[in-house]
């Protein structure tokens, strides 16, 4: 007789998987001096690290909506949600699951050009609806913004050209609620 009992551990690449896992995090804070030291404090005091964080005033002058984009598991960001919101500073902390936010990313970036190459960067910018903001002799500075899908992808084709600066602002979101 086999055991039909499904096995009690996960395998290793799984458990990697889900220690690794993105989440975005949406908390409305006091726009206070030394909220966003308290809120990174946090962060690293307990081991987690921050992979993109936004930060700014709200339509209220006296809140600021932060976007944090983290990874763990499940376990890991309940913890995460329950210490923010223990904070006084703290108004409200939204966990974004996949589907329920809208998110886009700016990102700033200056590409080596000569004449041969210079329109071939054009078409592709405008393809991905970036805007050239700003042409020299042997470079153009675009911006373009998007999800982190879109953003990678045009990314990934401008490192052919040869990319001499970037700049990125971290994922900002809002909910569809």
């Amino acid at each position: 007789m086999h055991d039909q009992r499904p096995p009690r551990h996960t395998s290793l690449s799984t458990q990697t998987k889900d220690r690794n896992m993105r989440h975005t995090i949406s908390v409305l804070v006091e726009n206070k001096f030394g909220v966003l030291t308290r809120i990174a404090g946090l962060f690293s005091g307990r081991g987690y690290n921050i992979d993109t964080l936004n930060v700014a005033p709200t339509q209220d002058a006296d809140t600021s909506q932060m976007t944090i984009v983290t990874r763990g598991d499940d376990a890991t960001l309940e913890q995460i949600v329950k210490q923010l919101n223990k904070l006084t500073d703290v108004l409200s902390v939204q966990d974004f699951r996949e589907h329920e936010y809208v998110d886009r990313e700016l990102v700033l970036l200056k590409v080596t050009v000569d004449s041969k190459t210079r329109s071939e960067v054009m078409q592709i910018t405008d393809i991905f609806r970036g805007k050239i903001v700003d042409v020299q002799p042997n470079t153009v500075t675009v911006e373009i913004t998007g999800d982190e899908g879109k953003v990678e992808k045009y990314l990934s084709l401008m490192k052919n050209f040869g990319v001499i600066a970037l700049t990125r602002t971290g994922k900002v979101a809002l909910s569809r609620n």
